[in-house]
């Protein structure tokens, strides 16, 4: 009897949660607000939302501006109701989101003054200077000999030789073996971090071995060092946050650059990838996993329900893990807390 009772307070709170997925306004939200220098997709959406991942679908697109998806500094948005739903619209352009240049070939428009989704200065090495690989992928790239000048140590400016086939003019990040991802239930290998530490264009291919120009380094090129193809990765400022379509449920792996307590724009690592459905811009809830205590009675070891602390979203993804931004934290977050649909 009790077993019932608790599923059926389970079904009853997965059911709330049904009903109520659907966007809230806050209380306190304004009518109207004018976009700031600085301004992001989630932090203005936060402004109208009590759950800010809803903003596409409360956004209504003006087809006669020009690039409607796109928010500048200056523009004020304006909640209306269409059919007793709210929406925001785009009431007037600002003078960003007016102005162009035009020249004989093309027309440019100011796109690196749009609003971004999310502070793309805190993903942005995280686009280009680091990627998740298997270890298949890692052991056959081309790797670094040694430097043309016969040093194994070398930096920006200087040439290396890499063993392996290059596209002539191409470019090329060298990368390093970092940590290994490994599933923390299932055990199963999830990915090795390649951690960027330069980037080189292939110069000419003499047999097996390439000489590369080192354009630029974080730090010392050594033997064994891993070249990997430069990816064109642009940083978007359209994407949208997004309520996954399907269940997630998942984990915290990693937390970049080591912190013990993560915090808001903090990148983490979670154990859920492409293959589980997972897009950029998906944005789940952190849960800190509750604690085991024994009972004083029954002297068993109890595990205390999980309590929602802060909010990610998702902006890069690989086959069986992705890289999230932490947009809100209540409380200290930690590795292994839980990641489930908000």
């Amino acid at each position: 009897m009790r077993k019932a009772r608790v599923f059926a307070a389970a079904l009853l709170v997965s059911f709330s949660q049904w009903v109520t997925a659907a966007p809230e306004l806050r209380a306190d939200h304004p009518d109207s607000y004018v976009v700031v220098e600085g301004d992001t997709l989630w932090g203005i959406s936060s402004r109208f939302l009590k759950n800010p991942w809803y903003w596409p679908e409360i956004w209504q697109v003006n087809p006669q501006i020009q690039n409607p998806h796109l928010i500048y500094p200056g523009d004020m948005l304006a909640l209306i109701y269409v059919d007793g739903q709210p929406r925001l619209v785009l009431q007037q352009r600002g003078e960003a989101g007016n102005t162009f240049k035009l020249s004989p070939k093309k027309r440019i428009t100011p796109l690196a003054s749009a609003i971004p989704a999310i502070p793309l200065s805190a993903i942005a090495p995280f686009l280009t200077d680091s990627r998740v690989v298997s270890e298949e992928e890692f052991d056959a790239a081309p790797y670094v000999l040694l430097g043309k000048r016969g040093n194994i140590i070398v930096g920006a400016g200087d040439n290396v030789y890499a063993r392996g086939e290059l596209n002539e003019g191409g470019t090329y990040g060298i990368f390093r073996r970092d940590q290994v991802y490994v599933d923390p239930e299932s055990k199963e290998f999830l990915g090795i971090e390649a951690r960027s530490i330069a980037l080189g264009e292939s110069r000419t291919q003499d047999g097996e071995v390439a000489t590369v120009s080192i354009s630029r380094s974080s730090e010392e090129i050594r033997q064994g060092d891993r070249l990997l193809e430069q990816e064109n990765r642009e940083v978007s400022a359209t994407f949208f946050p997004t309520n996954p379509e399907n269940e997630v449920r998942g984990t915290i792996i990693s937390v970049v650059d080591g912190v013990s307590q993560i915090g808001q724009y903090n990148v983490v690592v979670i154990n859920r990838g492409e293959r589980e459905g997972i897009q950029e811009g998906a944005v789940l809830a952190v849960h800190r996993r509750g604690e085991q205590v024994r009972d004083p009675y029954t002297k068993e070891v109890i595990q205390l329900p999980s309590d929602r602390a802060g909010i990610l979203m998702v902006f890069r993804t690989f086959e069986k893990v992705s890289y999230g931004l932490i947009l809100s934290a209540e409380r200290p977050l930690a590795v292994m807390d839980e990641v489930r649909n908000p």
